[in-house]
């Protein structure tokens, strides 16, 4: 433990893009300064985990597993159901963390996907665990998802003097009804944009970003979901999962 922090525990919060190509200085120096990097696996086959193992082995910082909490997945909830199955998965996973915490004294570091500023829930599951254990959490952002589908497409997200607005895929057709006409769609387990009156806007959209299964297709809604199914299907075939997002824009 750092003298400095006194009885708190000290956590780094250390975003890491897409995987080790990604990890900025202040990632590297940040990783340096723990003691142990705590991570969750989802089931016996978990690329994403590789990754986080991969990047511990290559700097030296002993990797500690957990098992993942089980998540109520089923199709069909409302937002009430789905905000409570959400609520008791990441209650089983901030108790995870504390008997982790308890067992490997010392500073902790915690591996982010992207960066853990968007649509992320570290640092949530962090406020909650500060109730029962005191903690001083540090975060060092890392490359975001939303600046990767910028840099792929070579475009800037919004037009000029414009506004953007970033949702998950489940509340797209709350932002289009509402009048959102720029929009950065996250957290798809599917693309599924018939219906919407969005056949004639422009989509970018990319998968698996700074993988080695990285596909970006990019035109007309109408005319190029057949491309962004064939492309998800490889970029699942290569990596063994999908990540995608993308930008939509309606018509000047």
């Amino acid at each position: 433990m750092s003298a400095a922090t006194g009885t708190r525990r000290r956590v780094r919060v250390i975003g890491i893009g897409m995987g080790p190509q990604h990890l900025t200085p202040e990632a590297v120096a940040a990783l340096a300064s723990v003691e142990v990097v705590i991570a969750f696996e989802k089931g016996t086959h978990d690329p994403l985990l590789a990754v986080r193992r991969a990047i511990c082995a290559e700097h030296g910082v002993p990797l500690v597993v957990v098992p993942d909490a089980e998540r109520d997945r089923r199709e069909g909830h409302d937002e009430a159901s789905y905000a409570a199955a959400v609520a008791a998965w990441h209650a089983a996973r901030v108790e995870r963390w504390h008997r982790a915490l308890a067992a490997h004294p010392g500073d902790v570091g915690l591996l982010v996907w992207g960066d853990p500023g968007f649509y992320d829930s570290t640092l949530r599951l962090l406020d909650a665990l500060g109730e029962r254990v005191p903690l001083e959490v540090e975060v060092v952002p890392g490359i975001s998802s939303l600046s990767l589908l910028a840099a792929r497409h070579r475009l800037v997200l919004h037009d000029v003097a414009r506004p953007l607005h970033v949702t998950t895929a489940r509340r797209l057709p709350e932002a289009i009804a509402q009048g959102q006409r720029n929009v950065v769609v996250m957290l798809n387990r599917r693309i599924e944009l018939a219906g919407l009156g969005v056949d004639d806007w422009s989509i970018w959209w990319a998968a698996n970003l700074g993988a080695a299964g990285e596909q970006a297709v990019a035109g007309r809604v109408g005319d190029v979901g057949g491309a962004i199914d064939a492309a998800r299907e490889r970029a699942a075939e290569v990596d063994g999962w999908v990540m995608d997002l993308y930008l939509l824009r309606a018509p000047a």
